[in-house]
């Protein structure tokens, strides 16, 4: 695919980008909006689940069809994906409880996993690493694009529209996309002699799923130290010994482990794997901050989030640019993390819109410098007839660390906030409902849980439907929950900072070597590091 004409190699980006973007946008358009549709169904104390599940699904799909697609070409996985994250978009949207809804979530998960995966594999066909580094910049502007529009018109939709129409209003955009694939990417010949390794897809999905299923359960549901979430992690581990066993003896191992001793792969996981738990673990709550505490509709608050994408889509395309003409990279991680890592901090202090409003315009800029740059490490680090293994490690790091994070912050929002709720509720500064009606009073103090915090209707309406003084003791007992609310979500920032610090001192030991101008040129091997298995000898 190199060498095709750059005419059909512009062509084919062109329809991998909608591919992408379709599955982008289905997926940012419900960012601001999530609160309220799993407030509507009833079922906030799965919130997370609506996201781990989403997560689970596509980290699965993305480590399996990885190596799948070096093997078969990445066409027919780029089109099943599109074809079963269509399905599972229509599903969601007639979803009728939270239970229906996690689980077609799911089957948009999976879709959004190969589309990820394949794109991003599909660029390291087409482009050497010296020039793929600007088209990764434009496949992250592309994202930054849905997560400029997505959340904006997503908050609209949901407080003038049905919810359903989130997940259908972009469906004929997937049809496109699914055509033009069909029609512009060209098919790859199967690599001959190559069996696909049906026990190590086996062994490392039973050790992905209890492992995530273990940091998903615990907590709210379950104690860490509980029999179940402890024979979760117990099963993950013992599958996880089971399944590197089979790699090591296997022909065509599903995720070979060589890949592991070259040190810039691992670092750049590593990193990957940190700064995703830091980055979606703390974001994943930033709604809750602008409409829980700021008492900002789901309309605007997408416009809050706004700078944060409009930032990175800018830096990002500026970067990739950059990157291609010098051919060095890590100098814009050392400068991307400690920009991320600001950002974030701004977010533990934020009281206000303006405040959060610069967070997310700092966090966004550093994301553009920094994210791209290890992926493209990665890639260039390995062979081209490892690209889409190699590419799909990363993804596989990313998302557990998405994942991972996402259910730790969930642990620490959720015991921290009925800690701050109870000691709220015996404030001294508590307002005095004794004057109430006790069936009033009782209704007021219900509004000590999130899924009425982010409920601005709801509040707006009971405000209205009370006499003055009842209204007036209403607002300020308000008032007093998005406190504790915001107290709450300030340690999740903080803990989310920490994190990051910890992927940015890991910047430091990313070894740096010279792109390749060319798929056929081997890559150079780590110090201390002979080449990888399958990496080509000769440069040619």
């Amino acid at each position: 695919m190199e060498h095709l004409t750059h005419k059909r190699k512009l062509s084919i980006m062109i329809a991998v980008m909608a591919a992408m973007f379709f599955a982008a946008i289905n997926q940012t358009i419900t960012s601001t909006a999530m609160p309220r549709i799993i407030a509507i169904l009833d079922g906030m104390e799965y919130y997370t689940w609506t996201i781990n599940i989403y997560l689970l699904t596509s980290t699965i799909a993305t480590i399996l069809v990885g190596k799948l697609s070096d093997m078969f070409g990445r066409k027919p996985f780029i089109l099943a994906g599109i074809l079963l994250f269509i399905i599972g978009a229509f599903l969601t949207g007639t979803s009728t409880d939270v239970y229906q809804f996690i689980i077609y979530r799911g089957i948009q998960g999976i879709g959004a996993g190969i589309i990820q995966s394949t794109a991003f594999m599909a660029v390291g066909d087409l482009f050497p690493p010296r020039e793929r580094s600007k088209w990764m910049g434009l496949m992250t502007a592309v994202f930054g694009f849905s997560s400029v529009l997505g959340p904006t018109l997503g908050g609209y939709l949901v407080d003038h529209l049905d919810w359903h129409w989130l997940f259908w209003i972009f469906l004929p955009l997937g049809i496109v996309a699914f055509a033009m694939i069909w029609i512009l990417f060209p098919k790859i010949e199967r690599v001959k002699g190559e069996k696909i390794d049906i026990l190590g897809s086996l062994f490392l999905t039973t050790t992905i799923v209890p492992l995530l299923l273990g940091f998903s359960l615990a907590g709210p549901n379950h104690a860490w130290g509980s029999p179940e979430i402890l024979g979760l992690f117990a099963a993950a581990l013992v599958s996880g010994i089971i399944f590197v066993l089979v790699e090591r003896s296997a022909k065509s191992p599903i995720l070979p482990l060589h890949l592991f001793k070259n040190g810039i792969v691992t670092v750049s996981n590593l990193i990957g794997f940190l700064m995703n738990f830091g980055m979606m673990g703390a974001l994943i709550y930033l709604t809750f901050f602008v409409q829980g505490v700021l008492g900002i509709s789901a309309t605007y608050s997408g416009y809050v989030t706004m700078p944060m994408s409009i930032f990175m889509v800018i830096t990002s395309a500026l970067i990739g640019q950059r990157i291609s003409k010098s051919g060095k990279y890590k100098r814009y991680a050392l400068i991307g993390v400690p920009i991320m890592i600001l950002g974030m901090g701004i977010m533990v202090l934020m009281n206000s819109v303006g405040m959060a409003v610069l967070s997310m315009a700092i966090f966004g800029i550093g994301i553009g410098m920094g994210m791209p740059v290890f992926s493209l490490a990665t890639q260039n680090a390995v062979s081209h007839s490892e690209l889409g293994v190699a590419t799909a490690s990363s993804q596989l790091f990313r998302n557990l660390g998405g994942t991972i994070g996402i259910a730790v912050m969930g642990t620490v929002m959720s015991n921290t906030l009925t800690k701050n709720l109870k000691d709220t509720l015996t404030s001294p500064d508590m307002p005095d409902l004794s004057q109430l009606d006790p069936t009033v009073a009782q209704q007021l103090t219900g509004f000590a849980n999130p899924n009425l915090l982010m409920n601005k209707p709801l509040i707006d309406e009971t405000a209205a439907s009370l006499p003055e003084q009842a209204r007036t003791l209403f607002l300020q007992l308000i008032e007093q929950f998005r406190g504790a609310l915001g107290d709450t979500l300030a340690l999740v920032f903080l803990v989310g900072t920490l994190v990051l610090c910890v992927s940015l001192v890991l910047v430091f030991f990313l070894r740096e070597i010279p792109l390749r101008t060319s798929n056929e040129t081997a890559p150079a091997p780590a110090e201390g590091e002979g080449p990888a298995k399958g990496q080509l000898q000769s440069e040619s």
